[in-house]
């Protein structure tokens, strides 16, 4: 720091930044001049694999999907927080170890009430529909 209390450390930030984005703007010009120029009937055409587009492109999904999806991402959260729990299981201890057991426990109720609510049937046929 210099005698005004401001750092003059900053230079290779700013050095960077403005590298990256000369670096940037070289690459898009030179695309700009040298790239290829054609305009054909078949180029605003979607590609999908060799396959002809039939239809609309919005497609309605069954409500279920989504919910399939959801459940995924809650419970795929929640094993994020036991693998940090279990990086720092020697340091949490005991209460830790507990405190796991608890909330993998919720987990489980909520999986089960889940289960038994039928939210996790995929089929055409509800758990009520069964009875």
């Amino acid at each position: 720091m210099n005698s005004a209390g401001h750092s003059t450390d900053f230079w290779p930030l700013l050095v960077y930044a403005v590298s990256a984005v000369a670096l940037t703007a070289v690459m898009i010009g030179l695309s700009y001049v040298l790239g290829q120029r054609h305009r054909e009937q078949s180029t605003d055409e979607p590609y999908e694999s060799g396959v002809a587009a039939t239809g609309t492109a919005q497609v309605r999904f069954d409500v279920r999907y989504y919910l399939i999806a959801m459940f995924f991402v809650i419970f795929d959260l929640e094993s994020v927080f036991i693998f940090a729990w279990s990086s720092a299981i020697r340091e949490l201890g005991w209460p830790g170890y507990l405190e796991v057991l608890v909330f993998v426990a919720v987990l489980g109720a909520m999986l089960v009430y889940l289960w038994r609510l039928g939210a996790l049937e995929w089929g055409s046929f509800s758990r009520k529909a069964r009875r």
